[in-house]
């Protein structure tokens, strides 16, 4: 089975992967025009087109573009089962913007191979997902193994928020039936040497608040001292949510009790990751972590909420800069909640603190956005526990890890209330220096090979409980 997974992505699925990620078929929020251009009917006809042509020997198989009006497109495909049961497979292929900084020779829709990576925009999020759960799939049907009946779901909306996904779960319940095990495949890996469970999603608030000193710029030198500033209003203002000296939040709204089971995993994360928890990351000159030790770290990007400005409007270049006080400021916030706040609670409360009693009466207002509820998985049925572990250890050599990851997938919170008991496996290829929605985002092809043999051994277990 190994054997036939590695030579389908040798052959047929990395010259496929390069093809899509030479699309910019970038997600909504950040192309409005995205149909009119053209480049996601592109990326959805190749993805579709392939589906269409390894299914085409499995019996009763169905690949579908469903796309009402005015929607993003999904792929949905159907895989009849030889033994009970419906399991749901998620991916999505919609990409992140270009970002600056790419390395010399590469760049988001130039797919280049080195050193058993894959680089480019969209190949690690999430343009593997689909050709890793048909890989598992085939592999069974090439080799004989029963696996229930599959459902893989591929959305183009995933990057702006997944604005599609409630409406086609629910248009499509009756065709997708009752699912009792979900395998996202748009998360990551604390390594690339074991195959790694997420346990939970941050939930996320945002919204763009706005600081206004002036009716229109006037000469510093006239205004400074008078007029007060609206950088240092800013900085007043994001001092009531967030601690400045530690990143420490200070609202109660944005915290929950940390499970206990999630505090267990992880310490055991941080003693198998050690330092790689924050050496992955790009840090500039001699900046140190938030934080010293591992597991703290660990906590801090899963289950603590933590404050991003993300984006700055109301500033000149400094090339273009002239002696001017400003008359605005303004900051898109970003608050990455833990995985069972209430992220509606969160925004109220973050709207209500921002806004109140402005510094020498600002005009200043917070235009939330619709927050988003993380999610946290249910604890594991011993079959899918032990199926793990010896997934892990067959195409790994090590055993499983367990650990949060820090981003969202609206999917899964979606998923837990639409089939409660259902288990779940969420794993995926964004390990150290992955880097996706950044520059020199790669897929690390050997992990994704591994992921999808060990998706084929969960999916024979399934049939097996």
């Amino acid at each position: 089975m190994t054997s036939f997974i590695d030579r389908l992505w040798d052959e047929d699925i990395i010259p496929t992967l390069c093809d899509y990620i030479a699309i910019p078929n970038k997600s909504p929020m950040f192309d409005p025009e995205w149909f009119a251009h053209g480049h996601m009917t592109k990326a959805v006809a190749l993805f579709a087109a392939w589906a269409k042509r390894h299914l085409a020997k499995v019996p009763g198989a169905t690949v579908e573009v469903v796309e009402p009006e005015g929607r993003t497109p999904l792929i949905f495909i159907e895989i009849p089962g030889t033994a009970p049961g419906t399991v749901l497979l998620y991916g999505h292929l919609d990409k992140q913007p270009e970002m600056k900084g790419w390395s010399e020779g590469m760049g988001p829709w130039t797919p280049v191979i080195k050193d058993g990576k894959l680089y480019g925009r969209g190949g690690a999020d999430d343009g593997y997902a689909m050709f890793a759960a048909l890989s598992a799939i085939l592999a069974l049907h090439e080799t004989g193994t029963p696996h229930a009946r599959c459902v893989v779901t591929i959305e183009a909306g995933e990057e702006s928020g997944s604005p599609d996904l409630a409406y086609y779960i629910e248009a499509l319940s009756e065709r997708i039936g009752a699912v009792d095990l979900v395998v996202c495949l748009d998360s990551g890996c604390g390594n690339y040497e074991q195959l790694w469970l997420t346990t939970s999603l941050r939930g996320i608030a945002a919204g763009v608040l706005n600081i206004r000193v002036l009716t229109e710029g006037v000469h510093s030198g006239d205004a400074s001292g008078i007029v007060p500033s609206s950088f240092r209003i800013l900085r007043k203002l994001l001092s009531r949510i967030e601690d400045e000296t530690t990143g420490a939040m200070t609202i109660d709204e944005f915290f929950v009790e940390v499970p206990a089971d999630r505090l267990a995993q992880a310490k055991a994360a941080a003693a198998a990751l050690g330092d790689a928890v924050f050496a992955r990351l790009p840090f500039a000159g001699h900046t140190r972590p938030m934080a010293s030790r591992s597991e703290e770290n660990i906590l801090n990007r899963t289950w603590k909420p933590q404050l991003s400005v993300i984006a700055m409007d109301g500033y000149p270049a400094p090339a273009a800069a002239g002696n001017v006080l400003l008359p605005y400021t303004t900051a898109k916030l970003s608050l990455r909640l833990p995985p069972t706040c209430n992220a509606e609670k969160a925004v109220a409360a973050l709207k209500t603190v921002l806004e109140a009693n402005p510094p020498y009466d600002a005009e200043v207002s917070f235009e939330a956005e619709h927050g988003q509820g993380g999610w946290n998985a249910p604890t594991l049925t011993p079959w899918l526990e032990e199926s793990l572990a010896r997934a892990s250890k067959a195409h790994f050599g090590k055993p499983a890890a367990f650990m949060g990851e820090g981003g969202s997938i609206p999917f899964m919170g979606l998923l837990g209330e639409k089939y409660p008991g259902t288990q779940f496996v969420v794993t995926g290829v964004l390990g150290p220096n992955s880097n996706a929605h950044g520059p020199n985002e790669f897929l690390h092809i050997a992990m994704a090979k591994k992921i999808s043999a060990s998706i084929a051994d969960i999916l024979a277990d399934h049939a097996k409980r």
